[in-house]
């Protein structure tokens, strides 16, 4: 992992949050829509180009490929995908953290 990675684009933090469990590309756009409420909705090509760059920095990987469906593929982060997306998780918290922090001296 490199001082690159980091910051991660918000529809890329949301990608790798929601492959943590085997999951294919509409069913990443679902989850993303649910878990922010609306307020990110992930376009086709927003997440078939960011899966292409995820998957060459090996931060996913396919899990399967149904040949049934249109070759669906699941995809699922890898372990070097969540050591990034750790690293971005503990930059957020030392963000909000920080932010709180001067709330309070000002009080």
């Amino acid at each position: 992992m490199t001082e690159k990675d980091n910051p991660l684009t918000e529809a890329v933090y949301y990608i790798l949050l929601a492959v943590r469990k085997p999951n294919h590309g509409y069913g990443i756009i679902q989850e993303v829509e649910r878990l922010t409420k609306g307020r990110v909705v992930l376009g086709a090509g927003t997440l078939y180009g960011a899966i292409q760059t995820l998957e060459k920095r090996k931060w996913i990987a396919i899990y399967s490929v149904d040949t049934q469906s249109r070759k669906k593929k699941e995809y699922i982060i890898t372990d070097l995908g969540r050591e990034v997306f750790e690293a971005e998780r503990v930059r957020l918290e030392e963000l909000l953290s920080n932010a709180e922090l001067m709330e309070e001296i000002k009080k």
